[in-house]
């Protein structure tokens, strides 16, 4: 009975959204962005707890949120670590080690609405903002971002060009945010009234269509150097994601696996991290 009624609430709200688009179509709009960027995981959890305390470092004001830092110093250059979406800084664990023990200066935050950071909704431009403080503060000189923070990075650099930042790693990124919208409106069965209402709120809010909201174009332009990890049997994330991005980023590698998943947290990956960042 639980599941049957977890499966009908997307139906509900996508018929509620039709409903209200009738009347007045970017309020549909509003609701619908609401509730695709309201974030359900990614708090601390209690075994993550003891592993983050001891890295704790400052609190960022952004954008009236408080943005969590952590830091695990070091003599080699700063590595700035990005989560992906409903996750947290815990999920770079296994890659601080290798960083520790070849000694670079390590700093993270989790992002709005994620871990020990306040807010409840998140989107790239909104990741972005903490990011860019972030860069400015801190002035990192590598970057190391998993899924969805590393579409951010990306984005923020094509908004943002002049940066510390001399390398970039994606791991499991995105590409296409379309290709989100097409997914959400699968679940959540709203027409296309809605669809075009919240392409048009897109354009009005960050001058972007969603066509428009590509990794592929924002580096179209990008001298990094770039090194992007992504899986064959990737799951949340088509691999082919990061084959437009690399084809369209000229100092960028891509780095395809089979059967490591999304996450991509064991060590032929973390150690070729290292060897990109030290080269």
């Amino acid at each position: 009975m639980k599941k049957r009624i977890a499966a009908l609430v997307p139906l509900f709200y996508g018929q509620w959204l039709n409903l209200v688009a009738i009347f007045n179509s970017q309020k549909a709009a509003k609701i619908a962005f609401d509730i695709f960027c309201t974030i359900r995981k990614g708090r601390v959890l209690p075994d993550q707890k003891d592993f983050l305390d001891r890295a704790k470092f400052t609190v960022e004001e952004v954008m009236e949120q408080h943005i969590q830092t952590y830091r695990w110093p070091g003599k080699k250059e700063r590595v700035l670590l990005l989560h992906g979406w409903e996750s947290n800084t815990h999920r770079w664990r296994n890659l601080i080690k290798k960083l520790r023990e070849q000694d670079f200066d390590i700093l993270a935050f989790d992002a709005p609405a994620h871990g020990n950071s306040t807010g409840e909704m998140l989107h790239v431009p909104l990741y972005a903002h903490s990011l860019r403080h972030m860069l400015g503060k801190f002035e990192p000189k590598l970057v190391v971002a998993h899924s969805m923070g590393g579409m951010t990075i990306l984005y923020d650099h094509f908004v943002n060009p002049e940066s510390s930042v001399e390398k970039i790693v994606t791991v499991g990124s995105p590409c296409e945010f379309e290709g989100f919208m097409h997914h959400f409106q699968s679940i959540l069965k709203f027409n296309n009234r809605v669809w075009k209402a919240m392409d048009k709120r897109l354009k009005i809010w960050f001058n972007f269509h969603f066509h428009e909201f590509s990794s592929a174009r924002f580096v179209t332009n990008n001298t990094k150097k770039g090194l992007l990890f992504h899986d064959k049997l990737d799951k949340q994330v088509a691999y082919t994601e990061s084959v437009k991005v690399h084809e369209h980023w000229k100092g960028s590698e891509l780095v395809l696996t089979e059967g490591l998943g999304h996450s991509m947290h064991q060590e032929q990956v973390n150690e070729q991290i290292i060897a990109f960042l030290t080269s």
